[in-house]
């Protein structure tokens, strides 16, 4: 499947939904995405074409990048690791906390993948304001990885994520 045809697979598996998760937010739902199997398996596809050989480890982040990045990474043949909010891991973990629009959040991972300097590909379902994926990759470098990339499904041009990755190289299926 070239790019184009995943860009266009995405965009026709892609459900807004109106005033979720609170009124005045359009929600992007990719679930008809992950519920048609050969759809989802060519977008993986995609993204395992363009990333391999690059890449040691995937980093999903909570909780659909789970969904993207689990099957990438075996694309891949690389391992995966889960990038959870702040609680959800046992034993130690490293954390950071981070602005949203109305608050903070924190995320966790275990450091003792990152401690070789792995190259690390960050994964996630949506690109919208940036903010998670940035302290994602904040989180990750501080850890030791070598963060080389980070894939999005779809990206809300709109909201200007990517100008807040901080020059990470970002790339997204598709864009609205």
């Amino acid at each position: 499947m070239s790019t184009a045809s995943a860009a266009q697979t995405v965009l026709a598996h892609t459900t807004d939904v109106a005033d979720f998760p609170k009124p005045g937010i359009q929600f992007k739902d990719l679930s008809p995405l992950y519920a048609d199997h050969e759809a989802f398996r060519a977008v993986i596809a995609d993204v395992v074409q363009r990333r391999r050989g690059s890449v040691d480890l995937v980093c999903g982040i909570e909780a659909r990048g789970f969904v993207v990045g689990a099957p990438v990474a075996l694309g891949l043949d690389a391992g995966f690791v889960p990038v959870r909010k702040a609680g959800k891991l046992p034993g130690p973990t490293l954390a950071e906390t981070y602005e949203l629009e109305y608050g903070t959040a924190t995320i966790e991972v275990h450091p003792e993948p990152f401690t070789d300097g792995p190259r690390v590909l960050l994964i996630d379902d949506v690109l919208a304001t940036g903010g998670t994926a940035r302290a994602a990759a904040a989180l990750l470098r501080r850890a030791g990885a070598q963060v080389v990339g980070f894939e999005a499904l779809l990206e809300l041009t709109a909201l200007d994520g990517r100008a807040r990755l901080d020059g990470l190289p970002t790339h997204a299926v598709a864009g609205v």
